[in-house]
């Protein structure tokens, strides 16, 4: 059995690398095997040979380098690039994970040289069709043949959209998987090596924010008011803030400027940027992946959005979606001064076994063909 793994951006070899890991355990007993392709979808100098260490899977072997321009050139740019992996590989099957253009492109290509689609993250809506990220999910879906749902709203949904029951697997989220692997090498790693290991002991208490989506920080007016009120709650606490690289460009045009106690970071690798967000007395945040990965780790968190297609983080984990204002952002931390925050409790399989389970249906599913 031959797999094709399919990463565009950063965020995507953490998915990844579980799945890897999981098959290296398999291989004395199993024939598989697999290949990494990195589209290039997102540059990012700081992916080095020690980013690939970290996560504990190899360097990927082939390297699309699809990255620029709009998102119809982006996903042509990959498509084309990818079918030639593809003709070359002759897998059984393609593995994409999340919503971005590359798990969208590769499936197309996929789909139509006659190989099956395995789609990581399936199902999951935020019904928001003004997120490119949406129309992603909905498109993998609907040509996709294993559906590996993180949470049972995500079966939900594809089964309302007509999706075999068959088809569905519900296997937790390797989002977790990689989240517990790196956690236990962080709390395993003398805490000095990390870069901000002295500002982090000299404020003690502390939030932590990211802020990245187009939504909130191409809007002027809107980036505006969210500033103003984390000036506002950065009066009382200091905020750690690793600026995104479009937040940073959205604020110098916008001549915007933040209180000095938002301490401002460059980018953070995933470690460095754990290593402070899981002792924060709170997570503020636009991001999807942090969304669940505060649940995971029971850290109380903000989420700066009108909708999230990530329910049960709000249902049951520490998440609370609080809308895109100042004003709900200040009533979000008025409620953490006086303790009215959720606890939350662990979803269902997030166990940091869902790699296991996938490959496992996967390699069973081939050998009874």
């Amino acid at each position: 059995m031959k797999i094709i793994l399919v990463a565009g951006a950063r965020p995507n070899f953490m998915k990844v690398a579980p799945i890897i890991r999981s098959i290296k355990t398999r291989q004395n007993n199993t024939t598989i095997e697999y290949r990494l392709v990195h589209t290039g979808q997102h540059y990012d100098a700081n992916m080095s040979e020690s980013f690939f260490d970290d996560l504990g899977i190899p360097a990927p072997d082939y390297h699309l380098n699809a990255g620029g321009g709009s998102h119809s050139e982006q996903t042509a740019k990959i498509m084309v690039a990818f079918e030639k992996v593809c003709l070359d590989e002759a897998p059984d099957v393609v593995l994409v994970v999340g919503d971005v253009n590359s798990t969208l492109a590769c499936s197309i290509v996929a789909k139509k040289l006659l190989i099956k689609v395995a789609h990581v993250e399936a199902g999951l809506r935020s019904f928001d069709l003004t997120m490119p990220e949406e129309i992603n999910r909905m498109v993998t879906d609907a040509i996709t043949d294993y559906f590996f749902t993180t949470e049972k709203h995500g079966n939900e949904n594809l089964l309302r959209e007509g999706k075999s029951n068959g088809a569905i697997h519900f296997v937790g989220h390797v989002m977790i998987d990689n989240l517990l692997f790196q956690h236990a090498k962080v709390l395993n790693t003398n805490s000095t090596f990390f870069s901000n290991h002295d500002l982090k002991e000299r404020l003690g208490n502390y939030l932590f924010l990211t802020l990245h989506r187009p939504s909130n920080v191409d809007d002027k007016e809107r980036l505006f008011d969210i500033v103003r009120a984390l000036n506002q709650v950065a009066e009382e606490i200091p905020i750690l803030f690793p600026v995104h690289p479009r937040t940073r460009k959205m604020m110098d045009s916008f001549g915007m400027r933040m209180s000095e106690r938002i301490v401002q970071l460059e980018p953070l690798g995933y470690q460095e940027a754990l290593f402070l967000w899981k002792d924060a007395l709170c997570v503020f945040t636009d991001s999807g992946g942090l969304q669940e990965e505060t649940t995971g780790l029971g850290v109380p968190c903000f989420t700066i959005r009108d909708n999230t297609e990530r329910p049960v983080t709000v249902e049951e984990g520490t998440n609370t979606l609080i809308g895109t204002t100042g004003a709900n952002i200040l009533a979000a931390y008025d409620s953490l001064k006086t303790g009215n925050i959720k606890t939350g409790s662990i979803p269902e399989l997030w166990d940091g076994k869902a790699a296991q389970r996938i490959v496992n249906i996967l390699i069973e599913d081939v050998a009874s063909r």
